[in-house]
């Protein structure tokens, strides 16, 4: 007895993997979380298909759900938003499940951080810059653990991606200045990426909560920030051994100097 947790992508219904397409086509109760999952995709169901909205439920919800259905003999697939391996709250889930004897298996998805550094016209990862990237979430009702406060993960200066952070935006300014940012540090917000009504805005950390309150943003929001998001980063002469001329590789010799 199996269910299949399913990333259904950031938005844009042509952005679930073809895996995942097929799972949905095959399905017979789909449970979709309709506050972030585009209902488009729906219309690639079975017309027979059973389409709950989980928006509403609770936890026990819609594990007895899903548990009732699989042992009909129904296949079933689970749909979350972007990749449910981040902040998907899957764990818990399958557990549960697993506890029921039933088996999940999770198919990957577009992350909201991917879509919206795609948006932004932007590389997280630039040489001599930063080589890393940080996914995290301002601390507000959910605690974060006490060894990734925000202001210690600050640190490093890496790119950072924040989920779920769109009212906290004061916090984040704070915190990140506190670490030894830099004012104007560059940073982008992206609203409902890849979605018709998404938009971008470009700012700096310093004026990260004025421009989200200037454009109405409190929900459904990337945040990006860090020296990657400059948007003339490109033009600063920042270049990849990948590419050298110079650099020899197993499939390239380079050149000499």
């Amino acid at each position: 007895m199996k269910i299949y947790i399913v990333g259904a992508g950031p938005g844009a219904p042509d952005l679930i993997t073809v895996r995942g397409m097929k799972l949905l086509q095959e399905a017979d109760v789909i449970l979709y979380a309709d506050s972030l999952v585009n209902e488009e995709l729906m219309n690639d169901c079975k017309p027979d298909a059973v389409v709950l909205k989980t928006a509403g439920m609770h936890l026990e919800e819609m594990v007895e759900t899903m548990t009732d259905y699989v042992k009909d003999g129904k296949k079933v697939v689970r749909l979350h938003t972007g990749d449910p391996s981040v902040y998907g709250a899957i764990i818990e889930q399958i557990a549960l499940l697993n506890e029921a004897g039933i088996e999940a298996e999770i198919v990957p998805g577009v992350s909201s951080v991917f879509a919206a550094a795609a948006a932004a016209g932007a590389e997280l990862t630039i040489p001599d810059v930063t080589q890393t990237v940080i996914l995290t979430r301002a601390e507000g009702r959910t605690p974060v653990p006490e060894k990734e406060q925000l202001k210690d993960l600050a640190k490093h200066e890496c790119t950072i991606a924040f989920f779920l952070s769109a009212t906290l935006t004061k916090k984040v300014t704070r915190e990140l200045v506190e670490a030894g940012w830099s004012a104007d540090t560059p940073a982008a917000v992206v609203y409902r990426a890849t979605w018709p009504d998404q938009k971008i805005v470009r700012t700096t950390i310093a004026e990260l909560d004025a421009a989200m309150r200037e454009n109405g943003i409190r929900k459904q929001a990337m945040i990006l920030a860090g020296k990657a998001l400059d948007p003339d980063i490109g033009k600063l002469g920042h270049r990849s051994k990948l590419y050298d001329k110079t650099f020899t590789h197993g499939f390239r010799k380079g050149l000499k100097q």
